[in-house]
């Protein structure tokens, strides 16, 4: 059996399927991922040593290309306009933070490790959080949008930057006096912005000619821009070991703020790949190494764990966004917040075995020790990595809630449109105490909304503004409902990068019900919202025709059955509103009908109107039959 899963065709096969099954539970039950993925990677060294499959010649290129690919994803959701009024607290934080973070770092490092250099080292290391850990807390968390995108471009920039202060500290390392030392780090330094600046520049400039002018078939475009990131990554290593990393964020930040070129497309590639990437390496790094080293470090691994947490990362962004335009309530936030991800185990796994080569190589009293710690480096930052993720992923949420920075589970919906229908649905989901967001080119439709007390953006619902810069605090759905069906089914793909599908809704297009399935089995990215095939024209005819968005209390004496009954036919549910207050939006999927104690808001015949009609057409005929019977004189 264990020759069986020795096998390395067997092996590969286990880590995807435990990788993305690991995701799959995380979102079922609500976790942080990485969690699981240590989890599974701890077990699976219990079954089967990885180290006799893949070979540390193989294992850590694949490591370092993967790491390249996950980086470039993160740049690539890095948008420029963010920092119209973070840029100073972000500056501050990837310096003088990481500085800080860097020296405290190294200082607490000495409870685990003899020789300075590899407290030095540690300290670098544990310097970076990263894209891997950050994006799914923070699409958890929701924080606003100012810490959003704070903790986005730190999680990403800090990234290259980590890693290039180990290189810097291995440099030293290998050094044979101070002052060379102090030249190699110059140098390197140097060379390292110079190398990357420029590499990442001309790549993005390369992809951007060749796709602007068509010399690329959409087929090859993906597969070729993950040629350029690994082709880039690569030449940057060859000419300054790790300068790579910060070479592919460059240019994935470059490729998402340029105009020239769409690359959604790309976008969406890269999302996919870097999830799969991120699953299988966590498992496959973890299971190098037994758990048991793990706690082989002991209380000065634990104690160490919280100083970076309870002292080194709030003093280190507390001091450096000092004076910025971060809110004090934003700040205590931030410095709760920095769980250590792929990059750290990527990059303490590399130098580990690189630091480790040399030590043998010497043969001197200093190397001997120095290799006796490098042995607990990697088991140490699996502990930081295990420690701060389950310690910040358990913590964020209610940190963030306490703070008023976010909310859980938000029931707000951001509506494409404000006209007549959109306005009318929207006043009574307001009406009922959850927040809503229009959003319509048509300045009348937006001044309409505004004087009946709605909140509105006149901008298109397809822009980049629109994705990037509204408020989206408290706000956990979309609904598109927008007279255009192009539209709505344009702006849910947009938006499927923001909310999860469950939560994007679009009303039903108005065609034939044959075409309306083939559009739901091939591009439709969002749920047909509301019930009874429901299209645009459907609502607006009869809001037209006198109908209204009405909330109802269904109570035991008026159950929905008497509702159906008063209101007939025409009575199209749109929401209902649970006893503990969840908002849920109604379709066409099976939901068992509204029971007593919920709130249901519909749209329904406005019987008022037309009992008043009723009585003017009454008292009008009364009046003519009158006349008819008393003719005058």
């Amino acid at each position: 059996m264990l020759q069986l899963l020795e096998s390395p065709l067997i092996y590969l096969t286990g880590l995807f399927v435990l990788g993305i099954t690991a995701q799959w539970l995380a979102w079922r039950l609500k976790l942080p991922a990485i969690l699981l993925l240590l989890t599974f990677g701890f077990l699976a060294n219990l079954v089967v040593d990885p180290t006799v499959i893949i070979d540390d010649k193989l294992l850590f290129p694949i490591v370092s290309l993967s790491v390249a690919i996950i980086l470039f994803d993160g740049g690539l959701s890095l948008r420029l306009a963010e920092l119209k009024n973070t840029s100073k607290a972000l500056t501050r934080l990837v310096s003088v933070g990481c500085l800080i973070t860097w020296i405290l770092g190294t200082v607490f490092a000495k409870l685990i490790f003899e020789s300075w250099w590899v407290c030095a080292l540690a300290g670098a290391i544990y310097t970076v959080t990263g894209p891997t850990v950050i994006g799914p807390l923070l699409r958890h968390v929701r924080p606003n949008a100012t810490v959003t995108s704070v903790a986005k471009w730190e999680g990403i920039v800090i990234d290259p930057i980590g890693a290039l202060l180990a290189v810097l500290v291995s440099t030293a390392i290998a050094s044979s006096s101070v002052a060379e030392a102090t030249v190699d780090i110059i140098i390197s330094l140097g060379a390292a912005v110079a190398i990357s600046t420029v590499v990442g520049f001309i790549t993005a400039y390369i992809l951007i000619v060749m796709i602007r002018k068509h010399l690329i078939p959409d087929y090859l475009q993906s597969p070729l821009m993950l040629m350029s990131v690994l082709a880039s990554y690569t030449l940057s290593n060859v000419m300054l070991a790790e300068s790579g990393l910060a070479t592919v964020t460059v240019l994935g930040i470059l490729m998402a703020n340029q105009r020239s070129v769409s690359i959604g497309h790309l976008i969406e590639f890269k999302e996919n790949l870097g999830v799969l990437l991120i699953s299988v390496l966590f498992i496959l790094l973890a299971s190098r190494y037994p758990f048991m080293e793990l706690l082989e470090l002991g209380w000065p691994a634990v104690l160490f764990l919280a100083l970076m947490i309870v002292i080194v990362r709030p003093l280190a962004v507390m001091i450096s966004t000092y004076g910025t335009n971060l809110k004090w309530k934003e700040r205590i936030f931030l410095s709760m917040l920095a769980p250590r991800g792929i990059v750290a185990a990527a990059v303490s796994s590399v130098f580990a075995l690189e630091l480790s080569h040399l030590a043998h190589v010497e043969h001197t009293p200093e190397s001997v020790a120095m290799l006796a710690d490098l042995s607990k480096l990697v088991p140490l930052t699996f502990v930081v990595i295990v420690g701060t993720v389950a310690f910040y992923g358990l913590t964020a949420g209610p940190l963030a809630r306490y703070l008023g920075l976010s909310e859980l589970n938000p029931q707000g919906i951001l509506i494409a449109g404000a006209d007549h229908v959109a306005r009318a649905v929207a006043g009574a989901v307001n009406k009922e105490g959850f927040r809503v967001l229009l959003v319509d080119t048509n300045h009348e439709n937006i001044k309409s909304a505004r004087m009946l007390g709605l909140p509105a953006v006149n901008a298109s619902i397809l822009s980049e503004y629109a994705r990037e810069e509204l408020n989206l605090g408290g706000i956990g759905r979309f609904l598109a409902l927008t007279p255009n069906d192009q539209v709505n089914m344009l702006a849910a793909l947009e938006f499927h990068e923001i909310f999860e599908r469950a939560d994007l809704f679009q009303l039903k297009p108005n065609v034939s019900e044959k075409h309306r399935q083939a559009l739901s089995h091939q591009s439709k990215r969002a749920r047909y919202v509301f019930s009874g095939g429901t299209t645009y024209r459907t609502i607006s005819d009869l809001i037209t025709d006198g109908s209204v968005v009405k909330s109802t209390k269904l109570t035991s004496e008026f159950p929905y059955s008497a509702f159906v009954k008063k209101y007939g036919a025409q009575a199209v549910p749109l929401f209902v509103i649970s006893e503990s207050r969840k908002l849920e939006i109604l379709t066409d999927e099976d939901r068992s009908e509204p029971q007593p104690g919920e709130t249901l808001i519909a749209l329904v015949p406005d019987l008022t109107y037309a009992k008043v009609a009723e009585k003017l057409t009454s008292t009008a005929e009364a009046k003519t039959n009158s006349e008819s019977s008393n003719p005058p004189s």
